[in-house]
């Protein structure tokens, strides 16, 4: 379940034109319910709290994949980001991968983007580029991106993004109009966006070959 984990980092958008961080579309939250194969294995809420231009983004993640009534794999995850308008500033996240413990640290500072990286066995440092953005699954501004700060890891993920179509997507309330995106490179993933520049699903396949699918509770 390793490539679970690994594919919930990444983020794509729709049509719309209202998506920079300083114009959210989301009101102080936007909650999934998270299934694997139709069964539901937890929950990914972002939530927002904005201070004249500043904005801060909160994302918790929990999963749980039972197997005969036993815990066969969990995972969660807690970042938070901060921005100034459109403006990257800072990220904090920690995440545990079925045991395996990641906290990263990522600060703008001077040309570049100051990374640290702690593990169960050591810690890493290094400089990225500026204009890298979190890939953080709500900002529609990641449409234009080729690479994203992943938020799990604190490295440069490289991803091209190809637009599929316009589909009605299944929320737990009815149906909304979005644009479909596929997402290849390092993350392979599908992720949709309403003309808001809302996220409202996302889809891929676990390292089992199972279907994970992210369903909109609004």
């Amino acid at each position: 379940m390793r490539g679970l984990a690994i594919a919930l980092i990444l983020a794509t958008a729709g049509t719309a034109t209202a998506s920079a961080a300083q114009d959210s579309p989301y009101g102080s939250s936007v909650s999934f319910i998270a299934y694997r194969n139709g069964e539901p294995i937890g929950r990914h809420t972002v939530d927002f709290q904005r201070n004249g231009q500043q904005l801060t983004v909160a994302t918790s993640i929990d999963l749980a994949v039972k197997v005969l009534g036993f815990t066969a794999y969990r995972y969660s995850h807690r970042a938070q980001e901060v921005w100034s308008g459109d403006t990257f500033l800072s990220l904090a996240s920690q995440t545990n991968d079925n045991g395996k413990k990641v906290a990263v640290q990522a600060q703008r500072a001077g040309g570049g983007l100051d990374i640290v990286r702690s593990t169960n066995a050591d810690a890493a440092r290094e400089t990225l580029p500026l204009d890298l953005l979190p890939s953080s699954h709500w900002n529609f501004r990641q449409i234009g991106q080729s690479a994203l700060l992943n938020t799990q890891t604190g490295a440069k993920s490289n991803v091209q993004i190809t637009p599929v179509g316009r589909e009605q997507v299944k929320t737990a309330n009815g149906t909304v109009a979005a644009t479909r995106y596929r997402y290849s490179g390092d993350v392979a993933k599908d992720q949709w966006f309403d003309d808001r520049g809302r996220w409202v699903k996302t889809s891929f396949l676990g390292s089992d070959g199972s279907t994970i699918e992210y369903i909109l509770q609004e």
